[in-house]
């Protein structure tokens, strides 16, 4: 990063404008720019930063009241869920020179384009309804029917299924992570303001596999084949040694590096989080794939226990990327209204 006296040499002039929004997510993203910490300072004073609701009172309208063009560059961290949130992306779209997915859940749909996997009702009758937490006697639901027979309650802009932000507008560039590291949203923000940008459609990161910066990458075996999988509380594990080679799943060679391994570092297993490499178009099946690979057998019933070892298949190979994916969801809700 530019020390303050360089970065007060981009100023010069007529500062440029700098917003960032959040669609459907769990507010890493808006954290991520936060743990910039004294960095963020040096940002903030040479750039005019008009909307940011995590941080500011700046509303719709004062972004409606820009000239098309007018931001240089807004980072949009979320997928899109709701009507409000198309508007909104559609909106800093005509109003930004430049559009950056911040995160996983721009990027991919994130954790959020898991509900792919459910209709909506079902989404909102399990938060409202079935959630032993919630006590809700008389049983209201958003976009069902009112108690007293009065029509619908709210019914306005919840989609039957998520979508990442490049399939609602043009996104100029990536930001990938769940959160993306302060590093990389520090480089993002850098481009934008040394008028170094990327060409169009560039993820920001490694266009290696994750494995090839690992540190523990040296106790992988040249062969390996296993017989089933063990989660880490089944098994006790070697903090120094591949995750895979100890028969616990990691996607690391299904995902872009560029993360500086840190879940790694925390003893923790890849899930995919900055997405699949650039030749790759599905994660989930790259991930299916490389783990098929490692069957010791070709016996049904060991391919089975093989298959069984792996919980919540869906949920794992598509962690981050269902939403983005080829399967996209449930076959049976494909019916889009977006």
């Amino acid at each position: 990063m530019s020390d303050l006296s360089q970065l007060k040499t981009l100023s010069r002039g007529k500062k440029p404008k700098i917003a960032l929004c959040w669609c459907s997510s769990c507010g890493g993203c808006e954290e991520s720019v936060f743990d910039l910490a004294e960095e963020l300072v040096d940002i903030m004073a040479v750039t005019d930063i008009v909307f940011w609701p995590a941080a500011l009172d700046a509303k719709y309208q004062d972004v409606a009241a820009l000239a098309d063009g007018e931001i240089t560059a807004t980072l949009v961290n979320g997928a899109i869920r709701m009507e409000h949130q198309e508007e909104m992306a559609r909106l800093l779209r005509r109003k930004s020179q430049w559009l950056i997915a911040h995160g996983a859940c721009a990027h991919l749909g994130g954790v959020v384009g898991l509900a792919n996997f459910h209709g909506s009702a079902d989404l909102l009758n399990r938060a409202y309804q079935e959630i032993p937490t919630v006590h809700h006697p008389a049983g209201i639901c958003p976009f069902g029917e009112a108690p007293d027979g009065a029509g619908q309650v709210g019914k306005r802009g919840f989609y039957e299924t998520v979508l990442p932000l490049n399939r609602m507008v043009a996104v100029d560039f990536y930001i990938p992570g769940c959160p993306p590291p302060p590093e990389l949203v520090k480089e993002g923000l850098m481009m934008v303001l040394e008028q170094r940008l990327p060409p169009a459609g560039t993820i920001l990161g490694k266009r290696q596999a994750l494995c090839q910066s690992c540190p523990r990458r040296g106790s992988l075996p040249e062969t390996l084949r296993l017989k089933e999988f063990s989660r880490m509380h089944q098994v006790t594990w070697d903090a120094a040694a591949c995750f895979l080679a100890q028969g616990i799943i990691c996607l690391g060679p299904a995902t872009r590096g560029g993360c500086q391994a840190r879940c790694l570092q925390g003893n923790m297993p890849c899930r995919g989080c900055f997405g699949p490499l650039d030749l790759v178009r599905d994660q989930g099946a790259k991930s299916l794939s490389f783990l098929a690979s490692l069957a010791d057998s070709a016996d049904p019933e060991d391919l089975q226990r093989f298959a069984d070892s792996i919980p919540d298949p869906g949920g794992l190979f598509y962690q981050f990327s269902l939403a983005a994916s080829l399967l996209k969801g449930k076959a049976d809700d494909q019916k889009n209204n977006h």
